[in-house]
């Protein structure tokens, strides 16, 4: 779809985007999933993360400069703009440097799913010497989250089938439970009768979830990220959940990079495509069997 090259406003940036990283929202926004809380604009570019050099700047922009390297979130329903695209626009609040140390198809991978998990490592609460079981870890949100908690010295426990334990044990993870052998609850509770003190729950429905957190341990932290938790039930039990809700930032985005360049945060890019292909890779994407990331090339 050819479509005019968009003009930064106030406020704002114009990049020549050289990746762009695909996320689960990209294709729930596709399918209309948010309705009418999420009103778009159509021709509707998909894509929310992105990386690639600024081509210019709107009045008002002070941080970046034409020719700086940035990365971040450029999805606009509601002006029909995204980062699936040679060119895109974003409010200069949503864009950071980018990390020196890597390319820009791995910055690209980073903003949405690195922010998610930041976010969530730190409102669980995870601190040294605390047992956090991440499920659907093997996902980008889900490696970030245990490379981030077990820097904080928390011990992980992250399901992954067993092509890719060694890769969740390099990342951090101090174990591993094969969630396609059995039950996850009873196969952790079984190595741990004393259960875990923070469930991170990336994919499991309300049934699963609640089951699931019955090997939290009294007084712990219970959080799903795609809806599934009661507040309610949780109380009754004496646990402190949420349904997690994510607030990006730019500072947010600076510490990303900042732990990319430092080598304390590896981004694991699993597929890098073309634009093109972006509609396979929005259905790979619903399948739910990530292994890290996936980059469109631009």
């Amino acid at each position: 779809m050819d479509l005019p090259q968009p003009e930064p406003g106030p406020g704002e940036v114009l990049v020549r985007l050289s990746a762009a990283g695909v996320n689960p929202i990209d294709w729930k926004i596709a399918d209309g999933n948010f309705g009418d809380a999420m009103p778009a604009v159509f021709p509707l570019v998909m894509g929310s993360d992105g990386a690639g050099e600024v081509a210019a700047v709107g009045t008002g922009v002070r941080r970046f400069t034409v020719g700086d390297p940035v990365f971040g979130q450029f999805q606009r329903v509601e002006r029909g703009g995204g980062s699936y695209a040679d060119f895109a626009v974003a409010a200069e609040a949503s864009l950071a440097p980018a990390a020196r140390s890597v390319t820009y198809a791995t910055s690209a991978a980073l903003p949405t799913a690195g922010m998610t998990a930041y976010n969530l490592v730190e409102e669980t609460r995870v601190s040294e010497g605390r047992r956090v079981l991440i499920v659907g870890a093997t996902g980008g949100v889900g490696t970030f989250a245990t490379q981030l908690a077990a820097g904080r010295g928390a011990e992980v426990i992250a399901t992954a089938r067993p092509a890719m334990a060694e890769l969740m044990r390099n990342l951090g993870a101090a174990e591993t439970v094969d969630h396609t052998a059995g039950p996850v609850a009873e196969r952790v509770l079984a190595d741990h009768p004393d259960g875990v003190d923070v469930l991170i729950d990336l994919i499991s429905g309300p049934a699963e979830f609640s089951e699931m957190t019955r090997i939290v341990r009294d007084g712990g932290t219970a959080v799903s990220t795609i809806g599934s938790a009661d507040a309610d039930d949780l109380t009754e039990h004496n646990l402190r959940g949420f349904n997690f809700v994510n607030r990006p930032s730019p500072q947010l985005l600076e510490i990303l990079a900042g732990h990319v360049d430092a080598g304390r945060l590896t981004v694991l890019v699993g597929s890098e495509v073309s634009l093109e292909e972006a509609p396979e890779a929005l259905t790979a994407s619903r399948t739910g069997r990530a292994r890290g990331k996936t980059v469109l090339a631009i």
